[in-house]
Protein backbone atom coordinates (compact mmCIF):
# COMPACT_ATOMS: atom_id res chain seq x y z
CA UNK A 1 0.00 0.00 0.00
CA UNK A 2 1.61 3.51 -1.07
CA UNK A 3 2.34 5.81 1.85
CA UNK A 4 0.14 8.86 0.80
CA UNK A 5 -2.92 6.12 0.88
CA UNK A 6 -1.68 4.79 4.34
CA UNK A 7 -1.48 8.39 5.41
CA UNK A 8 -5.06 9.19 4.39
CA UNK A 9 -6.40 6.26 6.09
CA UNK A 10 -4.90 7.36 9.20
CA UNK A 11 -6.17 10.91 9.08
CA UNK A 12 -9.65 9.61 8.26
CA UNK A 13 -9.49 7.74 11.27
CA UNK A 14 -8.10 10.11 13.56
CA UNK A 15 -11.22 12.57 12.21
CA UNK A 16 -13.87 9.85 13.26
CA UNK A 17 -12.11 9.06 16.56
CA UNK A 18 -11.84 13.25 17.39
CA UNK A 19 -15.63 13.32 15.82
CA UNK A 20 -16.94 11.12 18.76
CA UNK A 21 -14.93 12.54 21.01
CA UNK A 22 -16.10 16.02 20.62
CA UNK A 23 -19.68 15.29 19.58
CA UNK A 24 -21.35 14.46 23.13
CA UNK A 25 -24.51 12.39 22.95
CA UNK A 26 -27.81 14.73 23.19
CA UNK A 27 -28.82 15.71 26.43
CA UNK A 28 -32.61 15.28 27.74
CA UNK A 29 -33.13 18.51 27.48
CA UNK A 30 -32.35 18.19 23.63
CA UNK A 31 -34.32 14.74 23.02
CA UNK A 32 -37.64 16.40 24.99
CA UNK A 33 -37.17 19.26 22.26
CA UNK A 34 -36.87 17.22 19.48
CA UNK A 35 -39.96 15.10 19.98
CA UNK A 36 -41.88 18.23 20.73
CA UNK A 37 -40.91 19.45 17.76
CA UNK A 38 -41.57 16.74 15.76
CA UNK A 39 -45.19 16.41 17.56
CA UNK A 40 -46.41 20.12 16.67
CA UNK A 41 -45.11 19.23 12.73
CA UNK A 42 -47.36 16.30 13.05
CA UNK A 43 -50.28 17.96 14.76
CA UNK A 44 -49.78 21.03 12.29
CA UNK A 45 -50.36 18.80 9.54
CA UNK A 46 -53.65 17.53 11.58
CA UNK A 47 -54.67 20.98 11.85
CA UNK A 48 -54.19 22.08 8.05
CA UNK A 49 -56.22 19.02 6.93
CA UNK A 50 -59.39 20.27 9.12
CA UNK A 51 -58.94 23.80 8.11
CA UNK A 52 -60.46 25.20 11.44
CA UNK A 53 -61.44 28.57 11.03
CA UNK A 54 -62.47 29.14 14.79
CA UNK A 55 -59.05 29.83 16.63
CA UNK A 56 -60.43 28.75 19.81
CA UNK A 57 -61.63 25.09 18.58
CA UNK A 58 -58.07 24.75 16.36
CA UNK A 59 -55.97 25.84 19.76
CA UNK A 60 -58.27 23.12 22.10
CA UNK A 61 -57.68 20.52 18.94
CA UNK A 62 -53.86 21.33 19.43
CA UNK A 63 -53.91 21.10 23.10
CA UNK A 64 -56.02 17.79 22.59
CA UNK A 65 -53.41 16.46 19.96
CA UNK A 66 -50.16 17.37 21.63
CA UNK A 67 -51.37 15.85 24.74
CA UNK A 68 -52.21 12.28 23.26
CA UNK A 69 -49.08 11.91 21.43
CA UNK A 70 -47.20 12.83 24.92
CA UNK A 71 -49.64 9.71 26.39
CA UNK A 72 -48.95 7.06 23.84
CA UNK A 73 -45.37 7.89 24.25
CA UNK A 74 -45.49 7.60 28.17
CA UNK A 75 -47.65 4.01 28.01
CA UNK A 76 -44.42 2.91 25.10
CA UNK A 77 -42.06 3.62 27.57
CA UNK A 78 -44.22 1.63 30.23
CA UNK A 79 -44.37 -1.42 27.35
CA UNK A 80 -40.88 -1.52 26.74
CA UNK A 81 -39.44 -0.78 30.17
CA UNK A 82 -41.56 -4.26 30.96
CA UNK A 83 -40.49 -5.96 27.87
CA UNK A 84 -36.75 -5.28 28.57
CA UNK A 85 -37.23 -6.37 32.28
CA UNK A 86 -38.73 -9.47 31.19
CA UNK A 87 -35.83 -10.52 28.45
CA UNK A 88 -38.13 -10.05 25.55
CA UNK A 89 -37.27 -8.00 22.27
CA UNK A 90 -38.90 -5.03 21.71
CA UNK A 91 -40.97 -5.13 18.97
CA UNK A 92 -44.76 -5.15 17.63
CA UNK A 93 -45.42 -8.79 18.33
CA UNK A 94 -44.32 -8.83 22.16
CA UNK A 95 -45.98 -5.40 22.21
CA UNK A 96 -49.71 -5.94 20.83
CA UNK A 97 -51.03 -7.72 23.21
CA UNK A 98 -49.94 -4.53 26.37
CA UNK A 99 -50.74 -1.91 23.44
CA UNK A 100 -54.67 -3.72 23.52
CA UNK A 101 -55.26 -3.41 27.07
CA UNK A 102 -53.07 0.09 27.21
CA UNK A 103 -54.61 1.97 24.61
CA UNK A 104 -58.29 1.57 24.97
CA UNK A 105 -58.92 4.16 27.61
CA UNK A 106 -56.28 6.86 25.86
CA UNK A 107 -58.62 6.14 22.58
CA UNK A 108 -61.77 6.32 24.01
CA UNK A 109 -60.92 9.34 26.07
CA UNK A 110 -59.33 11.35 23.41
CA UNK A 111 -62.22 10.84 20.77
CA UNK A 112 -64.35 11.54 23.02
CA UNK A 113 -62.88 14.67 24.13
CA UNK A 114 -62.37 15.47 20.19
CA UNK A 115 -65.99 15.06 19.53
CA UNK A 116 -66.76 18.10 21.61
CA UNK A 117 -64.88 20.30 19.21
CA UNK A 118 -65.34 18.28 16.01
CA UNK A 119 -67.69 16.64 13.42
CA UNK A 120 -67.66 12.74 12.63
CA UNK A 121 -66.53 13.27 9.22
CA UNK A 122 -63.39 15.92 10.89
CA UNK A 123 -62.52 12.66 13.38
CA UNK A 124 -62.01 10.74 10.52
CA UNK A 125 -60.06 12.91 8.83
CA UNK A 126 -57.91 13.28 12.16
CA UNK A 127 -57.58 9.21 11.79
CA UNK A 128 -56.52 9.31 8.62
CA UNK A 129 -53.64 11.69 8.99
CA UNK A 130 -52.32 9.95 11.75
CA UNK A 131 -52.58 6.87 10.03
CA UNK A 132 -51.03 8.50 6.97
CA UNK A 133 -54.33 8.08 5.07
CA UNK A 134 -53.56 4.47 4.65
CA UNK A 135 -57.20 3.56 4.32
CA UNK A 136 -57.60 5.34 1.20
CA UNK A 137 -53.84 4.22 -0.60
CA UNK A 138 -54.43 0.79 0.62
CA UNK A 139 -58.15 0.72 -0.38
CA UNK A 140 -57.51 1.66 -3.99
CA UNK A 141 -54.86 -0.07 -4.23
CA UNK A 142 -56.97 -3.30 -3.84
CA UNK A 143 -59.14 -2.00 -6.71
CA UNK A 144 -56.58 -1.26 -9.28
CA UNK A 145 -54.95 -4.67 -8.73
CA UNK A 146 -57.16 -7.49 -8.16
CA UNK A 147 -59.33 -7.69 -10.73
CA UNK A 148 -63.22 -8.11 -10.77
CA UNK A 149 -64.05 -7.17 -7.19
CA UNK A 150 -67.50 -6.92 -6.22
CA UNK A 151 -69.71 -4.11 -4.71
CA UNK A 152 -70.15 -6.41 -1.48
CA UNK A 153 -66.21 -7.33 -1.75
CA UNK A 154 -65.08 -3.39 -2.30
CA UNK A 155 -67.01 -2.95 1.22
CA UNK A 156 -65.57 -5.78 3.04
CA UNK A 157 -62.12 -4.32 2.18
CA UNK A 158 -62.75 -0.66 3.31
CA UNK A 159 -64.58 -1.96 6.40
CA UNK A 160 -61.29 -4.30 7.52
CA UNK A 161 -59.42 -1.27 6.75
CA UNK A 162 -61.20 1.06 8.76
CA UNK A 163 -60.52 -1.25 11.42
CA UNK A 164 -57.22 -1.42 10.60
CA UNK A 165 -56.82 2.57 11.53
CA UNK A 166 -59.20 2.86 14.53
CA UNK A 167 -55.95 0.18 15.58
CA UNK A 168 -53.25 1.84 14.15
CA UNK A 169 -54.05 5.26 15.30
CA UNK A 170 -52.81 4.04 18.28
CA UNK A 171 -49.98 3.10 17.46
CA UNK A 172 -46.44 4.50 18.83
CA UNK A 173 -44.36 4.40 15.54
CA UNK A 174 -45.09 4.29 11.57
CA UNK A 175 -43.69 0.71 11.54
CA UNK A 176 -45.88 -0.01 14.19
CA UNK A 177 -48.77 1.27 12.74
CA UNK A 178 -47.66 -0.61 9.18
CA UNK A 179 -47.68 -3.80 11.33
CA UNK A 180 -51.33 -3.51 12.69
CA UNK A 181 -52.38 -2.67 8.94
CA UNK A 182 -50.41 -5.68 7.64
CA UNK A 183 -52.57 -7.79 10.13
CA UNK A 184 -55.78 -6.80 8.78
CA UNK A 185 -54.24 -6.73 4.81
CA UNK A 186 -53.58 -10.53 5.99
CA UNK A 187 -57.36 -10.76 6.58
CA UNK A 188 -58.20 -9.15 3.42
CA UNK A 189 -56.00 -11.43 1.21
CA UNK A 190 -57.77 -14.33 3.01
CA UNK A 191 -61.05 -13.54 2.59
CA UNK A 192 -60.87 -12.31 -1.08
CA UNK A 193 -59.32 -16.09 -1.86
CA UNK A 194 -62.09 -17.92 0.27
CA UNK A 195 -64.33 -15.71 -2.76
CA UNK A 196 -62.65 -17.01 -5.40
CA UNK A 197 -60.03 -14.55 -6.20
CA UNK A 198 -56.08 -15.41 -6.34
CA UNK A 199 -54.79 -12.33 -4.31
CA UNK A 200 -51.14 -13.54 -4.61
CA UNK A 201 -51.40 -13.78 -8.06
CA UNK A 202 -53.05 -10.53 -8.72
CA UNK A 203 -50.71 -8.95 -6.37
CA UNK A 204 -47.60 -10.67 -8.33
CA UNK A 205 -48.74 -9.92 -11.77
CA UNK A 206 -49.16 -6.09 -10.63
CA UNK A 207 -45.83 -6.07 -9.14
CA UNK A 208 -44.01 -7.18 -12.19
CA UNK A 209 -46.47 -5.06 -14.36
CA UNK A 210 -44.69 -2.30 -12.37
CA UNK A 211 -41.58 -3.46 -11.14
CA UNK A 212 -39.94 -0.16 -10.05
CA UNK A 213 -43.73 1.17 -7.87
CA UNK A 214 -44.59 0.44 -4.43
CA UNK A 215 -47.69 -1.66 -3.47
CA UNK A 216 -49.84 -0.31 -0.98
CA UNK A 217 -51.32 -4.15 -1.18
CA UNK A 218 -48.11 -6.30 -1.04
CA UNK A 219 -46.30 -6.55 2.24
Amino acid sequence: MKKSVVTLIVALSAIGALAQITTPAPSDAEREAFYAKTIEYRVGDILKALNLTDDAKSNAVHDLLVAQYHALRVRDAAIDTQLKVDGKEVNYENRAAQLAVQSKPLHDKFFTALADDLTPDQIEKVKDVMTYNKVKVTYDAYCQIVPGLTDAEKAKILDLLKAAREEAVDGGSAPEKSAIFQKYKDQINAYLDANGHDTAKALKDWADAHPNTNNPAAK
